[in-house]
């Protein structure tokens, strides 16, 4: 299937990526039903006039998106937010209207930020760290202009390697605005030391490309048309400036050159027109009157009269001032100028491997789900259905901080078990606004429930020798009035375990909740959000040393949570050796579990026993075992034992400051979750995310 979207990013301004945006377009469309355009941080809105790029892109292929849909920030709100430390949120923004857009469009083009004034490593950092987090392939553009063919190959190089050590893949490099007679050595020198499978074009400097129309000088200056409204397309090679007398000033024109004069000059406005209509001398595009000076009545009704073809503008300063402005007017290309956007796609179509750029595209694979798509895919899935999840240390300060930042979220409803004075005491101490109609805090000992339930824990537990009495006093504790809870239905799931041990938290859930059918075990997987891609560990939290069939089942049921949860499975099954070169209990235990998995799960994809670096590393992973769908690229890791899989989880987590999602217990008829006591308010908000759609997966 063909990749979800592609990014386009550039390391200056004008670069001409207009064109490779365009081009592509044309050549999407060609290929996909539906295609999408995003442009995540635009430039600021001047004199009130918005991105002009967005407005070229929607309007000439007649896109179904508005303007706001297609970005996310404005240059200036983004330094803004960096500047304060915010970069996490201008990440999740962005991932947030570009998933709004991928239920739209079958393909969404990206197309990066273009920072005049801000330096090459700021530029290439944003645009990598768009790319990855989205998951995306990248193709950079780079202009050649004003620079050494050395400069301008080590810029591309940097480019790439920039790129592809923040783990972004980069399908194709494209060298702009080349001198032609260098076409061909631009792209053998790049070719030599990028990798065969990217693709390099090189475009040539195109002049009617990179030369402003009349009407981007008028929009740039804010000028006044006064004569030519429906010519305001013409191009300018360049401005003459004219203050001398007429007969000096003639030999200066230059052909589709910009006249730039004060407005009091009749004469040589006059005789400007007249050399345009003359076969004597150059055509001229345009005249910029200057100082706010209209022509005299009798001036312009004879301008009027003459059939000369220029537009005619005026802009309010002096001359010399309004012609340093004209000079650093960049050329655009916006909607109505149809015949520019045009012609910037035949270049593309002309100069680019068109054919071989769509196949990239249709074969390139993800490595999977990046970390913060990740978290936005787990806070939008549990936001579609609300579920209730009951949190039985109400008291504890961390989950009273977790629980108002779910509910302001409107992620779940929600439950505190805790004395309410107690509870609004903390509340109140945190400086936190409690909300009675978006949480309900319940005291087990005064609950409305606290019989039922009671009873309903004799009728259960009655055959274990449990009395009424005993069934009374169980039921005052937080994690069994919590389970309860579940169990009854009046909650959809729990979380607990921030002020308490995994066994209190956990053995209520044994005893009345149980295994699902066909489950022997309940067990564990944490939710790695590595800097790269989400991989799944298990268990690392529940089982000391489970046997050889328990460790198969254990595999089996973390691979579905894996892809229920979006992660493609590639089970390894870890142990201190690879393949058949080792033995032993411990690896043959390893290698019993990993044949059982293939038994039962034909469907799956797995190796074992294998070493941690043969599993995540892929020339590791290659050299070690050449022929396996796993080595290198596992997603699913087993641990053989709880031991070795809680103090790898905890090494990886406080050495790399990977984010741990759960655990999430596994096997269980109802989702009960549990927290380890030195948890932050992140890790509860995140385990609360997930029980709910383990709530939601049960129905």
């Amino acid at each position: 299937m063909m990749s979800k979207a592609v990014y386009i990013a550039t390391m200056e301004s004008g670069s001409g990526k207009s064109i490779v945006t365009l081009g592509l377009m044309q050549m999407l469309l060609g290929k996909v039903a539906k295609v999408g355009y995003y442009k995540p941080i635009i430039s600021d809105f001047k004199n009130d006039k918005k991105d002009n790029h967005i407005d070229t892109v929607r309007q000439f292929f007649n896109l179904e998106i508005s303007f706001d849909e297609a970005y996310a920030f404005t240059k200036s709100e983004v330094l803004e937010m960096q500047h304060n430390g915010n970069h996490d949120l201008i990440i999740d923004k962005i991932i947030e209207k570009y998933k709004a857009l991928e239920q739209k469009f079958d393909f969404i083009l990206v197309e990066g930020t273009d920072f005049s004034g801000e330096g090459t490593a700021t530029e290439l950092k944003i645009n990598s760290d768009i790319a990855k987090n989205l998951g995306i392939p990248t193709i950079i553009v780079e202009s050649g202009i004003n620079k050494s063919m050395e400069d301008f190959a080590n810029n591309m190089y940097t480019a790439y390697d920039l790129f592809k050590e923040n783990e972004v893949e980069v399908l194709a490099i494209i060298a702009n605005r080349i001198r032609k007679e260098n076409l061909v050595l631009v792209e053998k020198a790049l070719q030599q030391r990028l990798p065969k499978h990217v693709i390099v074009s090189a475009i040539p400097e195109i002049e009617q490309l990179s030369q402003p129309t009349i009407k981007e000088i008028k929009d740039d200056i804010n000028a006044e048309i006064l004569f030519g409204k429906n010519r305001m397309h013409h191009q300018i090679s360049g401005f003459v400036v004219g203050a001398m007398q007429l007969h000096n000033f003639l030999p200066r024109i230059v052909n589709n050159s910009l006249m730039v004069t004060p407005g009091d000059r009749s004469d040589l406005l006059l005789g400007a027109l007249q050399a345009h209509i003359s076969d004597s001398y150059p055509k001229l595009s345009g005249i910029l009157l200057t100082g706010g000076l209209k022509p005299q009545p009798e001036i312009s009704k004879l301008i009027e009269g003459l059939n000369h073809n220029i537009p005619i503008l005026l802009a309010q300063g002096g001359t010399f001032s309004i012609a340093n402005k004209v000079s650093h007017v960049k050329p655009k290309i916006y909607p109505d100028n149809i015949e520019k956007i045009q012609l910037s796609i035949r270049v593309f179509e002309k100069y680019v491997d068109v054919d071989s750029l769509a196949e990239s595209l249709i074969t390139f694979k993800g490595k999977g789900i990046t970390p913060r798509m990740f978290q936005y895919n787990l806070l939008q899935r549990a936001k579609k259905e609300k579920k209730h999840i009951v949190l039985p240390e109400g008291e504890d300060k961390r989950i009273l901080q977790a629980a108002i930042k779910l509910i302001n979220q409107d992620v779940v409803r929600l439950t505190i078990l805790g004395k309410e004075e107690k509870v609004k005491e903390n509340l109140k101490k945190l400086d936190l606004e409690f909300d009675p109609d978006r949480i309900t805090i319940i005291n087990p000992e005064t609950s409305i429930y606290f019989e039922d339930y009671a009873k309903t824990y004799y009728e259960l537990r009655k055959h274990k020798n449990i009395n009424l009495a005993m069934a009374e006093d169980k039921m005052l504790n937080v994690s069994y009035f919590g389970t309860m809870m579940v169990y009854k239905g009046h909650a959809d799931g729990m979380v607990s375990g921030a002020a308490h041990t995994t066994q209190h938290t956990i053995l209520p859930a044994l005893q009345f909740i149980k295994t699902k059918p066909g489950a022997t075990i309940v067990s564990s997987i944490f939710f790695m959000c590595l800097e790269d891609r989400v991989s799944v560990f298990g268990d690392c939290a529940i089982n000391p040393n489970p046997n050889a069939e328990q460790l198969a089942e254990i595999a089996i049921t973390s691979a579905d949570s894996s892809a229920s949860f979006g992660i493609e499975p590639k089970i390894a099954m870890l142990s201190y050796s690879s393949g058949a070169s080792g033995i032993g209990e411990d690896v043959d235990k390893v290698r019993k579990a990993t044949q059982i998995v293939k038994e039962k799960r034909p469907d799956l994809k797995v190796e074992g026993p294998i070493q941690y670096d043969a599993a995540v590393d892929i020339t590791v992973g290659k050299s070690k075992l050449p022929n396996s769908e796993v080595a290198g690229e596992a997603s699913v890791l087993i641990f053989p034992d709880l031991n070795t899989g809680n103090n790898t989880y905890k090494a990886v987590q406080r050495e790399t400051g990977t984010l741990a999602i759960g655990p999430m217990l596994q096997g269980l008829n109802k989702p009960i979750n549990d927290l380890s006591r030195g948890c932050t308010v992140d890790d509860i908000f995140n385990t609360v995310i997930i029980t709910a759609i383990q709530a939601q997966e049960i129905e």
